[in-house]
């Protein structure tokens, strides 16, 4: 059966429209209760990042758990791989995020945790949108749930994300700016970075629920660039709204993405490892810098849970998308911005090598990702003409290059990704291919 709610990464949309709506929301809290208390489970955690709107579905998942008969813990603004990780340490039975990661202020989401940290299975998403359907009731009030907040969350995480630094010495004399994308890690990257030793310069650490990734964070790196730069910093870090993504800057205000991440972090450990997994969207200059090395590049559909499905079937360790979710899964069980920069910090230190340094060993082919603005996603893998200008442009491309048209999980939009080793044909390419998806879906 097909899921009418959820997408690949929990369920978001614009604020008031479909299920982002506080009644929905209030009814999407009760019937995951029901399906919790079903389970035997009755103890919730939510979390949320800085966006205007939070507060409103806040008190309205608050309401609706309540009313199914689930203990509430509201831990207020905290990055997505927080509440991951205290939904563990609380022995709560799911955590719940109330965001939409990378998006602007106007859009919200609801993403679902479960016990162990990592995100709820395909099967409990199904069990909730069929307990949604149903009429909703009220526990009798003897049985209703209770709210707490948790006072301590952000120094319980922010000793967490410390102690999974192994750098052989601290981050003394580094200078690094960091850019919190004015959300849910600007209370706590700066403290991580600074108690382990670092001089930190600050940017995006001022959310007034608004300007949240309002360009800044790890969807918009030109500020990090040019304060990298301005500051002579050895390196910059920038997160995404909800803090479970990572990309950086080097001292020359290079970025360093997603890719590159997950190569750094293989060169550090590639004696131990004997793969790692990417995504469709992993540049072939990484599988390519990888397979000299020895070390095995798997790719899985786009969506962090993808890359999770893919490591733990392989029982390997290092995944990430060139967006910059990363996962080191012996360190947390979900992608995590903070995590991922720190265990890139361990790699430079333990190596006394600059950010740029070690990255030279992969070298990215050109890639362009258009994407295209529709009304309605679907009908795109039937779609004839588009598929046929896939194959005569793979064609052009030859064994070097690829080509990969797909709809987004998370917006009304259509990826059009086209790379290869001639930047000239792969721009041409990428135009070719995007105007006709713009004329079939127009």
């Amino acid at each position: 059966m097909q899921k009418r709610y959820f997408g690949t990464d929990g369920i978001r949309n614009r604020v008031g429209q479909g299920m982002i709506r506080p009644d929905q929301i209030l009814k999407l809290g009760w019937a995951t209760g029901k399906v919790l208390k079903a389970h035997g489970e009755s103890k919730v955690m939510i979390g949320k990042d800085t966006r205007i709107s939070g507060y409103m579905f806040e008190s309205a998942l608050e309401a609706g758990f309540i009313s199914a008969g689930v203990d509430v813990m509201l831990l207020g603004p905290m990055p997505t791989p927080a509440i991951a990780y205290l939904t563990q340490t609380f022995h709560a039975d799911a955590g719940i995020v109330i965001s939409a990661s990378h998006n602007p202020h106007h859009d919200n989401g609801i993403k679902f945790f479960s016990s162990k940290g990592k995100k709820i299975s395909d099967e409990v998403e199904m069990e909730i949108e069929k307990a949604f359907e149903q009429e909703m009731d009220v526990v009798p009030s003897e049985m209703l749930g209770k709210a707490r907040r948790i006072e301590d969350a952000a120094g319980r995480y922010i000793e967490f994300c410390k102690s999974t630094y192994h750098g052989k010495r601290k981050l003394d004399g580094l200078k690094i700016v960091l850019d919190c994308a004015n959300g849910a890690t600007y209370h706590i990257a700066p403290n991580v970075f600074t108690e382990l030793g670092a001089e930190v310069s600050v940017i995006g650490d001022k959310p007034d629920g608004i300007n949240i990734n309002q360009g800044c964070g790890a969807t918009s790196m030109g500020a990090l660039s040019k304060a990298v730069v301005e500051y002579g910093a050895d390196l910059g870090i920038a997160f995404d709204g909800d803090g479970d993504r990572v990309m950086m800057v080097d001292h020359l205000g290079e970025v360093v993405d997603g890719d590159e991440i997950l190569y750094i972090l293989a060169m550090g450990r590639k004696t131990e490892i004997a793969g790692v997994v990417g995504t469709v969207m992993s540049n072939l200059g990484l599988e390519n810098a990888l397979k000299q090395q020895g070390i095995e590049l798997k790719r899985a559909a786009v969506g962090d849970r993808y890359v999770m499905e893919q490591l733990t079937e392989n029982g390997w360790l290092l995944g990430a998308e060139p967006s910059g979710h990363v996962l080191c899964l012996d360190k947390i069980g979900t992608g995590d911005g903070i995590v991922a920069a720190l265990q890139v910090m361990s790699v430079l230190v333990n190596t006394e090598s600059k950010l740029n340094q070690i990255k030279r060993g992969m070298s990215k082919y050109p890639n362009i990702l258009k994407n295209v603005r529709v009304e309605n996603v679907s009908g795109l893998q039937s779609n004839q003409v588009i598929q046929e200008k896939v194959v005569k442009v793979q064609e052009k491309l030859g064994s070097e290059g690829r080509v990969l048209i797909r709809a987004s999980g998370t917006e009304p939009l259509i990826r059009v990704m086209v790379e290869g080793k001639d930047a000239s044909l792969v721009e041409d390419c990428a135009n070719q291919l995007t105007e006709a998806v713009k004329s079939e879906f127009s």
